[in-house]
């Protein structure tokens, strides 16, 4: 997270902290979680963005590998709710790495549901114009977020932690969620759809591979 002033504004409140290192790939964090990122910090929630570095691999070789690293989160940090971020379109146009990224998202919403505590985030359509066009407003070199581009996928975010970090004691609603519930318009338009049927405060491992508490 480069937007300092969005940071400042929607994650410092969370107490959150911020271990991204731009580039990182999937194997990257994955190697810093196993050994010793994850030492002495209990967060209530870990967001991860990670992926869209890892060049060379296929599509179910980048889900798996942000799989891996979410099933560690939940296998290391069992009282923390898994927030991963889904990947962003790239390229001005339609192309074959923002297909590659779309059926990296498709599969992570199947998949991560099954760990229990995690769950896939998905703002990638707030990117794109509907004659299918990305904004150099949003993204500078369509793939870069610009300081516009880090508040658009930052204020679903920030409303998401907002609603878990609300929960209060003895409430539960599902298993994933502990606490107020986000609106019906909330999750259909973000939240994937397994959600719903399953019916220092935080930690976020994201971007280049980033982790932020």
């Amino acid at each position: 997270m480069k937007q300092y002033e969005v940071w400042r504004e929607l994650f410092s409140p969370l107490h959150a902290l911020n271990f991204g290192i731009g580039g990182d790939n999937t194997c990257n964090v994955l190697w810093r979680l196993q050994n010793g990122e994850l030492d002495n910090i209990r967060p209530k929630v870990v967001v991860l963005w990670v992926g869209t570095n890892n060049h060379q691999h296929t599509a179910e070789q980048v889900a798996g590998g942000v799989h891996a690293i979410a099933q560690l989160l939940t296998s290391r940090l069992p009282k923390a709710k898994i927030v991963v971020l889904g990947l962003l379109p790239r390229g001005e146009r339609p192309n074959p790495l923002r297909e590659k990224n779309a059926a990296v998202n498709e599969i992570l919403c199947d998949s991560l549901p099954r760990l229990g505590r995690a769950q896939l985030l998905d703002v990638s359509r707030e990117f794109v114009h509907s004659d299918g066009a990305i904004s150099p407003q949003d993204m500078f070199d369509f793939l870069h977020l610009t300081p516009t581009g880090y508040r658009t996928l930052s204020k679903p975010l920030n409303d998401l932690l907002l609603q878990i970090l609300e929960e209060k004691p003895g409430e539960r609603r599902a298993p994933w969620f502990e606490g107020p519930w986000p609106s019906t318009t909330f999750i259909q338009r973000y939240v994937s759809p397994a959600a719903v049927g399953d019916g220092g405060d935080m930690s976020l491992v994201s971007g280049g591979g980033r982790v932020h508490s």
